[in-house]
């Protein structure tokens, strides 16, 4: 009885932030933001721009692990990007933690890769890099029409709208969408 009313309190919090957060219409700026102090996690909760992700990731049980040494690279989605998923779609992932967790880890990677990293990885990959995420995936970076793009195995895409939101565990890189996964 108590992991219904648990599911429901965390999508209740997760719903009054991103009523707030979804009605943004501006993207996120696609500029090296300053430090966000404290480890990755810390850094998302402290961004008005990953609200969503932070309450996913707690959702998702991924909290403890983001906060150990790492070091990681998150593509965390912004609260615009959890916004276009549909309602339906969102609530079924709040309310099944294993698969939310799967889709999380998608966007994750080990290491710390700023903006010049990645640069230099397409560049030396001819324009295209192969990441592995956390959950053992194939995440792929490329440039489309100027900017960079990311696919998932299963060939979703988001665009990064900001970088090199440093962490003491990592950094973290803002995506207009969220790779679901199949």
């Amino acid at each position: 009885m108590k992991k219904p009313i648990l599911i429901v309190a965390a999508f209740l919090t997760f719903s009054v932030f991103a009523t707030h957060s979804f009605a943004q219409t501006a993207p996120a700026p696609a500029t090296t933001a300053p430090a966000g102090g404290g480890d990755v996690v810390a850094s998302a909760t402290s961004s008005d721009n990953y609200t969503a992700f932070s309450i996913a990731l707690r959702a998702a049980g991924l909290t403890e692990t983001l906060e150990g040494a790492g070091p990681y690279t998150i593509f965390a989605p912004t609260n615009e990007a959890f916004g276009k998923i549909p309602s339906a779609q969102l609530d079924a992932l709040m309310k099944d933690p294993a698969k939310l967790a799967n889709v999380i880890k998608g966007h994750i990677v080990s290491g710390k890769l700023m903006k010049a990293d990645v640069i230099k990885a397409l560049t030396t990959g001819k324009g295209k890099a192969t990441l592995k995420t956390l959950d053992g995936q194939d995440l792929t970076l490329s440039v489309a029409n100027g900017k960079l793009q990311l696919a998932d195995a299963a060939g979703n895409t988001a665009l990064v709208t900001g970088f090199d939101l440093a962490a003491s565990n990592g950094v973290i890189h803002g995506l207009n969408g969220v790779l679901v996964g199949k």
